[in-house]
């Protein structure tokens, strides 16, 4: 059994790359820096950029194309998948681990970053909802009772 979903909110370093393909439809290539700030051995604090290829498909790459240019926050969810060639000059074996868009959130207020809020986009369909079941009729009842804890447990036994 496996399991493969990422998670990631960063920066777009670059402006996104949209193109059509031959089947018309949409592929947006586009890449997010994500920060850790960490303090190293000695204290001093210290930040990490990594730096993430992600490829979007459909509709989601338009509307990426449309609303997204470099340095905008995002919200990105979506699967690794590992991408392997051969270079044709040098025949040299290369691989490259990325992205795959599945879902996406806008992130921060309409005209600037931050994380004050945003909304999320989907290629599935929202699902249905549903009427709130009407409420059962009030019984009086008797107060709980708590049992009291097994007498063989004691405070050793409990893992937290």
């Amino acid at each position: 059994m496996s399991f493969n979903k990422v998670i990631i909110m960063g920066n777009l370093t670059r402006d996104p790359e949209v193109r059509t393909l031959p089947s018309g439809n949409s592929v947006a290539r586009l890449a997010v820096a994500v920060n850790r700030t960490y303090n190293d051995k000695d204290g001093n604090k210290k930040e990490e950029v990594t730096y993430v290829d992600v490829d979007a498909f459909g509709k989601q790459a338009e509307v990426i194309g449309k609303f997204f240019t470099k340095g905008k926050p995002i919200l990105i969810e979506g699967r690794l998948k590992l991408d392997q060639w051969e270079d044709k000059t040098t025949g040299e074996k290369k691989s490259r681990l990325g992205v795959v868009l599945e879902g996406f959130s806008f992130v921060g207020g309409r005209n600037e970053g931050g994380d004050q809020g945003g909304s999320s986009y989907s290629d599935e369909a929202p699902a249905p909802r549903r009427a709130a079941p009407a409420p059962a009729p009030r019984r009086e009842s008797a107060p709980r009772r708590e049992a009291p804890p097994p007498a063989d447990i004691g405070d050793d036994d409990v893992p937290f």
